[in-house]
């Protein structure tokens, strides 16, 4: 069955098609950011048959170990969606297969980051001294967590907010144009109201006053004495 998307996409598709969507678009993201790691795996792998890489120190080789096993798990965890998809091939598995693709490429992305930041933290260890080394690899750990990971979550939770408020404006909107019954809440027995009574003129018969139910539930007759003497 073809039907919008729940928080309000335009587009008409079904579930299917939807999956095939964001399938599509998760491996063009795993196509740029799986580049990038296997640049950095590549020379990771290559720095220990150089020259100068016997000139490390004991601590920057345990770094140099850390950015490396971090570049692997990203790789692992980048091309693990791939691998996940040929397995799973006509299995009828797509949205799953979309969401655990989605959790591998958040994590992914972060072993890369951490990697980045790692590999930044041994050349400039290597390069220049302790203090300033630790100072630039904090700037590129900040600047990726914040590109990466808390702008844009500081977007989707501004977005979520600003659709909540559009959605409950709307149906305030919607509310003061249809009927009254249409838009209030119903309320349980302990809270709803007597029904209104009401109140018809009766003279006395016969010197004695006689009380009659109204035509609707709810009414009842009050009686009027009226004085003969008059």
């Amino acid at each position: 069955m073809t039907t919008a998307d729940q928080r309000g996409d335009p587009r008409q598709e079904s579930q299917a098609q939807r999956d095939d969507r964001n399938l599509a678009e998760l491996l063009q993201e795993l196509r740029v950011a799986g580049l990038g790691v296997q640049v950095l795996f590549g020379f990771l792998l290559s720095l220990p048959f150089t020259n100068r890489f016997t000139e490390l120190s004991h601590l920057q080789r345990e770094l140099y170990l850390m950015t490396l096993a971090l570049a692997a798990v990203s790789t692992a965890l980048l091309v693990g969606p791939v691998a996940y998809h040929r397995l799973v091939f006509r299995r009828r598995q797509k949205e799953p297969l979309v969401r655990a693709a989605s959790v591998m490429a958040t994590l992914g992305l972060a072993a890369v980051g951490l990697a980045v930041s790692g590999a930044v933290l041994l050349v400039a260890s290597f390069v220049a001294k302790t203090g300033p080394a630790v100072i630039i690899a904090a700037a590129v750990f900040c600047l990726f967590g914040g590109l990466w990971f808390v702008f844009p979550l500081a977007r989707r939770h501004d977005h979520e907010s600003a659709a909540t408020t559009h959605s409950s404006d709307d149906g305030q909107a919607r509310c003061g144009q249809a009927p009254r019954s249409a838009c209030s809440e119903r309320v349980g027995p302990a809270h709803r109201r007597r029904p209104s009574v009401r109140v018809i003129d009766q003279p006395v018969q016969n010197g004695r006053p006689r009380a009659r139910r109204g035509r609707y539930p709810g009414v009842r007759a009050r009686t009027l004495a009226t004085s003969s003497a008059k």
